[in-house]
C-alpha cells in the first residue's frame, strides 16, 4: 500500500520490462522493493510525530516478497540481468549478499513474508530462522527477524541488526532499522549515529533524512536538524508532512520563532487533518500573539476517494483470526472486561496520564521532548463506568470505589468526577468500505443523529473520519452538529476494508488534541468487523488505544443477529480491551437504539486519577482492580483491565 523507506518506487512502478533473454523468476526478482527499510508498525504507537499518514512508510509493514525460482540458476550470468540486480542493490532495494541466496532460504522468506502481511508474526520468526539457516548471510532475512522481534518486543531485534550490519555495513536499510530501534527507546545519541550512516548510504532518501532529522532534533543538535528538514523539504516528501512539525520544535528550542512559524505553517499547508494540526495551530495563535501575525492556513475536509464495485465480506478470514491469535499474548487477553467481579475481580486500566496546562500566551515546548503529546507526571487517570443489572449507575461517590494498582492502594486520589462534567472529544469512524454498501445511507443519518445528541457545543468537540482502504478526515475537530453533519454527508461508500489503520489513526488524533485539563477522548466505530488491508495488528492498535486514553465503544453494523464471527469478537476484543463496549444486532434491535446506548455509556462513566503506589517507568505491565458497592452488593465494572508503564527514557 505504501512506498518503503529506501526507494521510492513501489512494486508496480519500478521499470521492469519484460525480455525475452531474463528469465522470469529474475524479473519478479527484480520486482521486489527494499521492505527492510520499511519500519515495525509497534513503533507508530512510540513514534507519532514521525508520520501520522495512513500511507505513512514509518506507520506501516509492507514486506514486499523476493522471488526466485529453482530453476535456470545460469541465467544470473545473463549480461542484461546482471546489471538490472545491479541497480537493485545501487539503490539500496536488497543486498548484493542476498543475491546469493540458495532456493530453499528464498522459499522459506516467501513463506515468512507473507505470514507478516497478515500479522501472524509467531510462524513468520520460525521461517525466518529456517531461511537463515539455510543460508546465513541473508542480509534481507536479519533485517525482517529484527523487525517481527520488534513487533514482538523481543529484545532480539537489535542482535538481528547487529548481524546484517556485520554482513553488509554498506546496506543502509539495516543502519535505519537501527536507528529506529534506538529512538523507541529515546536513545537519541545512537539513533542519530545510525541514521547518519543510513544516510551517509543512501543520501537522496527522504524518509531516512527525516528520521535523521527526527533523531537529531532528540540529541539537542536543533541547527543540523534545520538543514535535515531543508534537505527533505527539496524532495519529494509526499506524506511526510511531519518533518517540518519537527523542525519546528528545533527551530523552538533555538528560540527561532520566525523559522519557527514558517515550519508550522508548511506543515499545515502540506496536511492540514494531521493528528498534531491542532497542537500547530495553538503554537500558531501563540506565535501571532507573541508577534507579527501569520499567514493565513488553510485547513479544509478531505472527501476519501472511493469505488462504488461490490465487495464480497469475510467476517471468519484466516486474517482475523491471526489476530486473534496474536492477542492471546497480551496481558488478561482472555478475562471478561464486562464480567461481574469475583473475589478477586480482575482490574481495570488507566487511559491516560494527566494534561497539564500550559501558558496559553506562549507557544507550547515542542522542543523539549518531540515524543511527548502531553506533559505526563507520575498520575494515572482511568473511566470506568458502572452498572446494576443493566442499568447505568450515576450516583456513586468515592466512598462507594476501592481501587488496587498493581495489588497496591494507590498513595493519593487525585480527583474523582463524573464524567458528565468533563468536555469531551468524541472521534466518529464510519466504515465507508464495500462490505456495508447496502446500509450505507440508513448508517450516515443515524450517526448525524447521534452527533446531534450527545455532544455539548459548549464544551465538546468532535470529527468525522471515513475509512476503506483508505482514511479520510471529512470534517475536522467542530462542536457545531452542522458542521459534522456535512461532514458525515461527504462519505462515499466503496473499496476495502483498513479498520485497524483507521482506529490507529483516530487514536493519535484525539491524543494530539492540545488540552489544558482532563478530557474524556472516545472512538464510536461503526463498522463490521472486517479487515482486509491495514498494515497495522490488532494487538498494536489496543495499546496504541491504551496510551492515548481513548476509550472505544464498536457499533457492528452486521445485518442480523448470527453466530459470532471474527470479525465479531475483533470488535468486541478492541473495545473491552479499552474499557469501551462492542454493540451488535440483537442487543437493541435499531442502530439509533445501539447509538442512544453508546451515548448514555459515555455519559454516565466516571473519572479517577491517583498517584499509583511504588510506580516505576519500566515499560511493565500494571494491573488495577477496582470494586464498586453500594448497599453491601457489588456492582458490575465497565474498564480496562491494565497498562504498561511508560519506559524510563535513556540518557543523552
Amino acid at each position: 500500500m505504501g512506498s518503503t523507506p529506501g526507494t521510492s518506487m513501489r512494486v508496480s512502478q519500478i521499470p521492469v520490462r519484460p525480455s525475452i533473454s531474463i528469465h522470469p523468476a529474475a524479473l519478479m526478482l527484480l520486482r521486489a522493493v527494499a521492505w527492510t527499510l520499511c519500519l515495525s508498525g509497534e513503533l507508530f504507537a512510540q513514534l507519532p510525530f514521525m508520520n501520522a499518514g495512513p500511507d505513512s512508510g514509518f506507520a506501516q509493514i509492507d514486506f514486499a516478497q523476493l522471488y526466485m525460482e529453482t530453476t535456470n540458476r545460469e541465467q544470473k550470468k545473463n549480461a542484461e540481468l546482471a546489471s538490472q540486480r545491479k541497480h537493485l542493490v545501487d539503490i539500496g532495494a536488497v543486498s548484493a549478499l542476498d543475491l546469493d541466496a540458495s532456493d530453499k532460504a528464498i522459499a522459506e522468506y516467501n513463506k515468512a513474508a507473507t505470514l507478516m502481511k497478515a500479522q501472524n508474526m509467531n510462524e513468520a520468526v520460525m521461517h525466518l530462522r529456517k531461511a537463515i539457516a539455510a543460508y546465513p548471510k541473508f542480509v534481507l532475512a536479519h533485517n525482517t527477524l529484527g523487525l517481527a522481534y520488534m513487533d514482538q518486543q523481543d529484545s532480539h531485534a537489535k542482535e538481528e541488526f547487529q548481524t546484517a550490519a556485520r554482513l553488509d555495513p554498506k546496506f543502509p536499510g539495516t543502519f535505519l532499522n537501527l536507528g529506529m530501534l534506538a529512538l523507541s527507546t529515546n536513545d537519541f545519541t545512537n539513533a542519530d549515529s545510525d541514521l547518519e550512516k543510513a544516510a551517509a548510504l543512501s543520501p537522496k532518501d527522504p524518509k531516512i533524512l527525516a528520521a535523521l532529522a527526527f533523531a537529531e532534533n532528540g540529541d539537542h543538535k536543533y541547527a543540523e536538524t534545520l538543514q535535515t528538514v531543508q534537505l527533505v523539504h527539496a524532495m519529494d516528501h509526499r506524506g511526510m508532512a511531519n518533518v517540518h512539525y519537527i523542525a519546528a520544535a528545533a527551530a523552538m528550542s533555538l528560540r527561532d520563532y520566525d523559522t519557527m512559524q514558517k515550519q508550522l505553517t508548511t506543515f499545515l499547508a502540506e496536511d492540514p487533518n494531521n493528528p498534531l494540526a491542532p497542537v500547530a495551530h495553538k503554537n500558531l495563535d501563540a506565535l501571532v500573539k507573541r508577534a507579527a501575525p501569520t499567514s493565513q492556513v488553510a485547513s479544509s475536509g478531505q472527501a476519501s476517494v472511493t469505488s462504488s464495485s461490490h465487495y464480497q465480506t469475510f467476517p471468519n478470514s484466516g486474517r482475523l483470526k491471526a489476530q486473534l491469535d496474536e492477542m492471546q499474548s497480551e496481558p488478561d487477553a482472555d478475562a471478561c472486561a464486562g464480567c461481574e467481579p469475583s473475589s478477586d475481580p480482575k482490574a481495570s486500566a488507566p487511559e491516560t496520564t494527566i494534561a497539564r496546562a500550559s501558558n496559553p500566551e506562549t507557544p507550547s515546548p515542542i522542543g523539549s521532548d518531540v515524543f511527548r503529546i502531553h506533559q505526563t507526571v507520575d498520575e494515572t487517570a482511568l473511566f470506568f463506568a458502572v452498572s446494576r443489572h443493566g442499568h447505568m449507575i450515576n450516583d456513586l461517590t468515592l466512598s462507594d470505589i476501592q481501587i488496587r494498582d498493581d495489588d497496591k492502594p494507590p498513595d493519593r486520589i487525585v480527583e474523582f468526577i463524573p464524567q458528565s462534567k468533563l468536555p469531551l472529544r468524541l472521534g466518529l469512524l464510519i466504515d465507508t468500505s464495500g462490505s456495508v454498501q447496502e446500509r450505507f445511507s440508513f448508517e450516515k443519518r443515524a450517526a448525524e443523529k447521534f452527533l446531534q445528541r450527545v455532544l455539548n457545543e459548549r464544551s465538546d468537540l468532535a470529527f468525522v473520519v471515513g475509512f476503506n482502504a483508505d482514511v479520510s478526515v471529512t470534517q475536522d475537530f467542530a462542536a457545531e452538529p452542522e458542521l459534522l453533519s456535512k461532514g458525515v454527508e461527504k462519505l462515499t461508500n466503496g473499496g476495502g476494508t483498513s479498520l485497524f489503520d483507521a482506529v490507529s489513526f483516530a487514536c493519535w488524533k484525539l491524543a494530539a488534541y492540545p488540552e489544558g485539563s482532563p478530557v474524556a477522548k472516545v472512538l464510536v466505530i461503526l463498522t463490521d468487523g472486517e479487515d482486509n488491508s491495514s498494515h497495522r495488528s490488532l494487538k498494536q492498535i489496543v495499546r496504541e488505544a491504551g496510551a492515548a486514553g481513548v476509550t472505544i465503544y464498536a457499533l457492528s453494523t452486521s445485518e442480523s443477529i448470527r453466530p459470532e464471527t471474527n470479525a465479531d469478537r475483533i470488535l468486541e476484543v478492541m473495545a473491552e480491551q479499552s474499557g469501551g463496549e462492542a454493540i451488535f444486532p440483537g442487543d437493541l434491535q435499531t442502530l439509533d437504539e445501539q447509538l442512544g446506548r453508546v451515548r448514555d455509556l459515555i455519559r454516565s462513566r466516571y473519572l479517577i486519577a491517583y498517584k499509583p503506589a511504588g510506580f516505576v517507568r519500566n515499560g511493565q505491565y500494571r494491573s488495577i482492580h477496582i470494586v464498586a458497592e453500594r448497599n453491601g452488593k457489588r456492582l458490575q465494572i465497565h474498564a480496562r483491565r491494565g497498562y504498561f508503564a511508560p519506559s524510563a527514557p535513556a540518557p543523552n
